[in-house]
């Protein structure tokens, strides 16, 4: 499945092939869809203004709430007799995010699903647990199609039923896990108590995404499940599962440029930022047909690489998502991410990864607080050794942000667990 013609494609023949698609898909969305069609005509170009890759910066950008005033069909690029599967946001903050593909858009993800998972070593002798949730969330059927398109075995278990999972882990043979990080944990600690060791299981890949986490927590799931951790990405808008990965050099997720171009961007000024600058992350779909997008705004920072990977594809690559730009925290004019305390907390000996951030707003004052499980052993201890690993965290979190933030060490399992994105962070200050 792996495609050394594209994937180790020469750079300058992948910019021609990208300029060929991305022509195509400026025309598709200027004649089929109304709001790109008004978009860009106010902007005063034309998909016959394409000359460059360049010129991209040229076309207008789209943000999730065009998505939603366009509610339910209005960017579809096709009739809709023609889309053959919907996904759909769960639309908690606004009207959902729907998103339509056609067969061929179905045949394409699931071909770069395939490659995804060739590139964490996967192939047709595996047997693939998916543990993401089945639905109208992407991450199930996303992972479940490219198993299959690659010719492994797939278990459709979705998310929840921890025990179970565990279970059928062992009975069946599973070789490879997905799901999210955090559910990864949960399930290493629910194996403990049912007294299963992972080293006498088959597993030997974890394909982990949907939140962002940190090379500190790959180090925790690796020795907790004993396997190798990759890091896959992905949203419903642009795709789903699939649109970039780690290969066996976890050095950078690599992204599928034969379908996706990808930009950085200052979020203020919207100002593209050279390769090697961190910033938001900008894609534009040039191999979709049913609902093609244009400088689509992930919210998602990170940096984008060209240097080239050892494993021979020579396609751009992206860091490990940071944060996202609209979840970043200002903590008293500091700009903060719950990736980097989840950094220091990994760290430190003792803790368990599961943690909360809670922002406070106290005398028009922001207040950081940061609570954290400790050991099964560590909280049996003397209270004094507890309030020294407390002032080791604070000091460290403190180093590492600059700001002053409060500390709070919790029993064992009293943070809540989470069979799919963990909740990290609980601002306040709005309320």
């Amino acid at each position: 499945m792996y495609n050394p013609e594209i994937e180790s494609m020469d750079r300058e023949k992948l910019a021609e092939l990208q300029l060929e698609r991305l022509k195509d898909t400026v025309k598709r969305c200027e004649e089929m869809v109304p709001f790109y069609r008004m978009k860009l005509r106010e902007r005063g170009v034309s998909w016959r203004d394409i000359k460059t890759l360049d010129d991209i910066e040229k076309l207008p950008f789209t943000t999730k709430a065009d998505l939603r005033d366009n509610y339910p069909f209005g960017m579809f690029a096709v009739p809709t007799r023609d889309i053959v599967r919907i996904h759909a946001s769960s639309g908690t903050t606004g009207a959902p995010t729907v998103v339509g593909y056609t067969n061929r858009d179905i045949d394409v993800w699931a071909e770069l699903v395939a490659r995804a998972l060739v590139a964490c070593n996967g192939d047709s002798s595996d047997v693939f647990q998916v543990a993401y949730g089945y639905g109208l969330f992407t991450g199930g059927l996303g992972l479940h199609y490219g198993v299959e398109k690659l010719g492994g075995s797939v278990i459709p278990i979705s998310g929840g039923n921890t025990k179970r999972q565990i279970r059928m882990m062992a009975d069946l043979g599973t070789t490879v896990l997905a799901c999210t990080p955090s559910y990864a944990l949960f399930m290493g600690e629910t194996a403990q108590e049912m007294g299963v060791d992972f080293k006498e299981l088959k597993l030997k890949s974890g394909i982990f995404g949907a939140e962002p986490w940190s090379d500190n927590m790959r180090e925790k799931i690796e020795r907790l499940l004993n396997l190798s951790a990759f890091d896959i990405y992905g949203l419903s808008e642009v795709m789903g599962p699939g649109v970039s990965i780690e290969c066996e050099q976890k050095n950078g997720l690599h992204i599928f440029e034969d379908a996706f171009i990808a930009e950085t961007i200052d979020t203020e000024t919207q100002d593209k930022l050279p390769i090697g600058e961190q910033g938001e992350l900008v894609f534009t779909t040039i191999n979709k047909h049913g609902m093609p997008l244009l400088r689509y705004r992930t919210r998602d920072v990170t940096t984008l690489t060209d240097e080239k990977c050892g494993c021979g594809r020579t396609h751009v690559r992206m860091r490990r998502v940071r944060g996202r730009s609209d979840d970043m925290l200002i903590i008293r004019g500091v700009n903060v991410f719950p990736s980097q305390i989840e950094t220091v907390l990994m760290q430190i000996e003792g803790l368990s990864p599961h943690y909360q951030i809670i922002v406070e707003r106290e005398g028009g004052l922001d207040m950081l607080e940061v609570q954290v499980e400790v050991s099964e052993e560590l909280f049996s201890d003397r209270i004094r050794q507890l309030e020294e690993l407390q002032e080791v965290i604070t000091a460290e979190i403190e180093s590492y942000l600059g700001i002053g933030v409060k500390v709070m060490l919790m029993e064992p399992r009293s943070i809540a667990r989470s069979e799919g994105k963990a909740i990290r962070v609980i601002d306040n200050r709005e309320i």
